[in-house]
């Protein structure tokens, strides 16, 4: 691809951009932004970042449940290849038109519903709840970790991205409804339910993300590292 044909494919993505975040904060993003506008001016690998740290958790040709999965392009681009199968949820019908739309793939089923009452029966090896967690009251969180735990495979694990409060105080989008003070905020809420839970975070200028794996089997990560911190049975790093 020219020079020449990488700006104008920045522009017209930048320019949806603006449309589409102009008046208000949709409820689920394209992320062909990340790829062909956002990362490359802002130089911030977060967007491909949450589908790495994910995917390190994956069973090879499991069954993966994601939750939340907005445009699909995690679930098409991060797990299919690696999945038997990948149930893909969201409660916003556009968002699922434009999965099926956009990023579909055989092993990939996009389904209508919203995760507070519709969770697939499973069981699951690995469900996915990525930038979504924050959406939910403290009190729908509990209970829908209670539930995730119900589909999961034994030694199945669940992962995900979420964010640290800002230090202003206000909220990074008004959708959010919690946004947790820092990991052990996090923690707490899978704790009660899995044998090890490992809490871990990324900071940048904007923003400090948190990464989270629970299971009652092993951790992706089987030793600590100088990145970890071992606290009782979980992991919550430095």
């Amino acid at each position: 691809m020219s020079k020449g044909a990488r700006a104008l494919s920045a522009a017209t993505h930048k320019l949806q951009f603006l449309i589409e975040w102009g008046v208000d904060n949709p409820e689920y993003f394209d992320h062909e932004i990340d790829l062909y506008y956002y990362w490359p001016a802002t130089r911030n690998s977060l967007p491909m970042e949450r589908g790495v740290w994910s995917s390190f958790a994956l069973k090879e040709g499991g069954s993966t449940l994601d939750l939340c999965c907005g445009d699909g392009f995690y679930s098409k681009m991060f797990y299919s290849l690696r999945s038997s199968t990948v149930t893909a949820l969201d409660f916003d019908p556009e968002a699922i038109r434009w999965a099926k739309r956009n990023h579909k793939a055989a092993n990939v089923t996009y389904i209508l519903g919203d995760i507070r009452t519709d969770i697939p029966a499973g069981p699951f090896d690995n469900i996915i709840w990525d930038a979504a967690v924050e959406h939910f009251t403290p009190k729908e969180i509990a209970a829908l970790v209670a539930r995730i735990k119900m589909v999961l495979s034994p030694g199945g694990i669940v992962s995900g991205y979420t964010i640290v409060e800002a230090d202003h105080g206000e909220k990074h989008l008004h959708q959010h409804e919690y946004e947790f003070h820092d990991k052990e905020d996090l923690a707490r809420f899978f704790e009660p339910h899995f044998k090890n839970v490992e809490v871990f975070q990324t900071v940048y200028p904007s923003r400090t993300n948190l990464y989270f794996y629970a299971t009652d089997g092993p951790l992706p990560h089987e030793k600590s590292s100088h990145l970890f911190v071992r606290r009782g049975r979980s992991i919550a790093a430095k």
